[in-house]
């Protein structure tokens, strides 16, 4: 592939033209340079620059994707040639949700590094909706009923969420035990949450109402549910150890949310992709399948 175009790539997934300049042991001024070389011979800008950040344009981002899917044919006919000796490569941008990649991404990522020493992980957490091109990330885990249209997405596990207060407050406001009663309580929800959906014997329920603390953060409302505010609605990857513990107890065990909700491994649609999102994607099934270690003993079954 022409070198320009390389250093186009490596800009991009560097996120700036020092760190690009770094990784293919050149100067920012040769970065810089080579880079309007290359935008001169296409006759259209493909990068703003300001002093602060970088920014593709729309010809940029056209071409981005042009390329990735060039490399990943590149890689496909590497893989047929060589067979097993193929290694995952790259560099590898992953972005999760902050809690969860916090909790359950993070630490086995050593062991996913010792597997594959050729692939180079930049994590991005952050609970806003990752858009994989603005955010040039190649794989996003979502937890989400809808994983997005036009990508590839596999899922890695059902996300149970389950109603639960600490023990604190249930002795002062009693325990709730059909969808009324917990329509009167104290409920914690961030912003977007509620109405909850939930599912029970009876089919399903929508529980109206507003947070009793209004909050952006799905990390506050768990920790005024421990501290005894009110009834939340967590997700067991979020809450079994404090549930395990007795620090908060499952209130309305026959209810749940809506089981729609699953964990998602998504990505753009590519004929072959890079075998470092085939491995990552491996890595994570291995680590939630076919029972996320979330699921513990001692919390009701769905």
């Amino acid at each position: 592939m022409d070198p320009d175009y390389d250093l186009f790539a490596t800009i991009v997934d560097e996120g700036g033209m020092a760190a690009a300049g770094r990784r293919l042991s050149i100067s920012p001024a040769m970065v810089s340079k080579r880079l309007v070389r290359l935008e001169e011979r296409l006759g259209t800008r493909l990068i703003h620059r300001t002093t602060r950040r970088l920014a593709l344009t729309p010809a940029g981002e056209r071409l981005h994707e042009d390329l990735r899917a060039i490399m990943a044919a590149l890689e496909e006919a590497e893989r047929r040639v060589s067979g097993a000796s193929a290694e995952a490569a790259g560099t590898l941008r992953v972005s999760a949700p902050t809690s969860f990649g916090r909790m359950h991404v993070a630490p086995y990522l050593g062991r996913f590094l010792e597997a594959h020493p050729k692939v180079r992980l930049r994590i991005d957490l952050s609970d806003d909706y990752a858009d994989l091109l603005a955010t040039r990330a190649d794989l996003a885990i979502r937890i989400t009923a809808d994983p997005g249209s036009g990508l590839a997405a596999h899922r890695l596990a059902t996300n149970r969420r389950v109603l639960c207060a600490a023990p604190d407050y249930l002795a002062r406001f009693g325990v709730p035990e059909t969808v009324p009663d917990l329509r009167r309580h104290r409920l914690l929800a961030a912003d977007g949450q509620l109405p909850w959906r939930l599912i029970g014997p009876k089919g399903a329920a929508t529980v109206e109402g507003d947070s009793h603390v209004r909050t952006n953060s799905s990390e506050m409302v768990r920790e005024l549910a421990l501290s005894g505010v009110g009834i939340a609605l967590r997700s067991l990857w979020d809450i079994s150890d404090a549930l395990e513990r007795g620090n908060v107890r499952q209130v309305m065990p026959d209810h749940e949310g809506s089981a729609d909700v699953g964990l998602y491994a998504v990505h753009l649609p590519q004929n072959n992709p890079p075998l470092a999102i085939t491995a990552f994607i491996d890595f994570l099934a291995g680590l939630y399948a076919p029972s996320p270690p979330w699921e513990r003993s001692g919390i009701a079954p769905a």
